[in-house]
């Protein structure tokens, strides 16, 4: 994750916990999805494929997960993906979030 994109949201007040700050750089993705649900955090990724394919297989095995947040890479700024980040966060909460995918395109 863009560390400028840590910092500004960190800067308006949103607990974001990286696989950098727990030292899981170069983990897979199923090691990341499982901290994440043991940390009860919601998780942002632009490996949409892999992560839909974790939701699916997580809630037919009767599992939950605490939420997804998808985006396709490159396709937005730091500051889009704030925007965007932010009003999601402002408007559902972590309730909410239980075992959903949101897009971050839908959120523009």
């Amino acid at each position: 994750m863009d560390s400028d994109l840590v910092l500004a949201l960190r800067l308006r007040g949103v607990d974001v916990l990286t696989a950098h700050d727990l030292g899981h750089i170069g983990e897979p993705d199923d090691f990341q999805f499982g901290v994440a649900i043991a940390e009860r955090r919601a998780l942002y990724s632009f490996n949409v494929a892999d992560f839909m394919s974790l939701h699916s297989v997580r809630l037919a095995s009767g599992g939950h997960h605490y939420g997804l947040i998808l985006a396709q890479q490159q396709r937005y700024s730091v500051g889009e993906q704030m925007r965007r980040l932010l009003r999601l966060v402002g408007t559902k909460s972590a309730e909410q979030m239980v075992n959903v995918v949101e897009f971050l395109s839908a959120w523009g």
